[in-house]
């Protein structure tokens, strides 16, 4: 996997934080919390969407695919919380449709369970292939 940069880095834990602290205010209901969130994901996701993996193993590959897919829901995530806070962009009419007021949560929990294997096995897989080597 492609290492990020000092400042990539930074740019990417910060998004992390950002996104615990957005996903704790708004247990708060604090009217900022889906902003906080948004640009934490926003953040974290370009960061790690950035790390390429060029090699052969498909295993890796997969891993890859799926922290992708963990990505999208993170930002998903961010847009229903926007949709469950009745925000004035037009957002809080998908509620109605959707019955989503706190639906954010589920593909919260689903993005980071998938994000902890994927970075688990990813870090497993990378070792097995430098011992090969």
């Amino acid at each position: 996997m492609e290492q990020l940069n000092k400042l990539q880095t930074i740019v990417y834990l910060c998004g992390a934080v950002l996104m615990v602290l957005g996903a704790g205010l708004s247990l708060f209901q604090w009217a900022g919390a889906p902003y906080v969130y948004a640009v934490g994901a926003l953040a974290f996701t370009s960061m790690q969407m950035l790390q390429r993996y060029d090699g052969s193993n498909v295993t890796i590959r997969r891993l890859r695919r799926i922290m992708l897919f963990s990505d999208i829901l993170f930002l998903v995530s961010a847009v229903l919380m926007f949709a469950g806070a009745g925000n004035p962009m037009g957002l809080d009419q998908i509620t109605y449709v959707m019955y989503i007021y706190n639906k954010w949560v589920v593909t919260l929990l689903l993005a980071a369970v998938l994000q902890l294997y994927v970075t688990h096995r990813i870090s497993h897989e990378l070792e097995k292939e430098a011992k090969k080597r």
